[in-house]
């Protein structure tokens, strides 16, 4: 398959209710189904939240009991993977017939991850992959992935892969991406910054890839009555604003950015773009110098007690 459709949804989350917000996603896929894309990518967090504005009681040097009652809170609106959600969020890939990308909030035993799941036509989880690097107050709620989550799953339209938000300034794992040949990279992400364009464009142009970003619009509304984020109580109050955006490998905006608003944005992607970007940049082959500079990257799981 030479050519695809890609679409990206932006949308918020139904804070604190994953049954709601697992009902959103099935409907707003329904809705991106119109546009007959083959690749439909979610939000950093859409399944599990991102609570933005709120500090779950944390003082250097102390923590809350409100706090505590706020994580244990959030822990309950995270999902097992797999799990019940995941069958669930697969059901919804399969019933309209696409690769599904969803950015959701893990539980593992005792500790949160940020992760985006790959999810086949048929309903299968495919991959997934943990957040390497939580950004700032993040580290206090979320664990930290390791090397075993570099997902870059080959599949029937191309090779997929990607970074979660501030992840993709890490270099590194960009180049990583880069030798697994990643040709459409999904960027879930919350980051609603007017700087978060040019970084998707740059990363299309230094990887030569089709990105797909998609950014949350969640406003005060999205959440329960005891919400209390620092921006404002007002409903209308907006927490992430947007900016979703598909590039071309050339660094072209095919769609987007959009803000204010929830959206689908679509966009053809014709693979052939992605070899006459390489003509001239191939950052791991031919624009490579291995004599000079090489990375390592450590991907067997990091398990803290490992049976002899």
């Amino acid at each position: 398959m030479t050519s695809i459709i890609g679409a990206v949804v932006q949308a918020g989350s139904v804070l604190y209710d994953t049954p709601a917000t697992l009902e959103k996603l099935a409907e707003l896929t329904s809705q991106a189904k119109t546009e007959n894309p083959q690749l439909v990518v979610f939000p950093e967090a859409f399944v599990g939240g991102y609570p933005k504005g709120i500090d779950f009681g944390v003082r250097l040097g102390s923590r809350s009991p409100e706090g505590r009652d706020t994580f244990r809170r959030y822990y309950d609106s995270a999902i097992d993977v797999p799990g019940t959600e995941t069958q669930m969020i697969g059901e919804i890939a399969a019933k309209n017939h696409v690769y599904l990308v969803v950015g959701v909030i893990e539980r593992d035993g005792g500790t949160l991850y940020c992760t985006a799941l790959y999810f086949a036509p048929d309903g299968r989880l495919i991959d997934k992959h943990r957040k390497l690097m939580p950004t700032a107050l993040e580290r206090v709620v979320w664990g930290f992935g390791d090397g075993s989550t570099l997902a870059a799953p080959k599949t029937d339209i191309g090779t997929l892969g990607g970074a979660i938000c501030w992840e993709n300034y890490m270099p590194q794992l960009r180049l990583a991406m880069y030798q697994k040949g990643v040709e459409f990279y999904c960027a879930p992400t919350v980051d609603d910054r007017d700087v978060w364009l040019p970084t998707m464009q740059t990363i299309a142009l230094e990887g030569r890839c089709f990105v797909l970003s998609a950014c949350q619009f969640l406003t005060r509304g999205d959440g329960p009555e005891d919400f209390d984020p620092i921006q404002g109580d007002t409903p209308d109050t907006v927490l992430i604003r947007g900016g979703s955006c598909i590039v071309s490998p050339l660094g072209e905006v095919l769609a987007g950015p959009v803000f204010g608003q929830e959206t689908i944005l679509a966009a053809e992607l014709d693979k052939s773009e992605i070899v006459r970007g390489k003509y001239d940049m191939d950052v791991v082959g031919h624009y490579a110098r291995p004599d000079v500079f090489t990375l390592s990257v450590n991907e067997e799981p990091q398990k803290l007690v490992r049976p002899e």
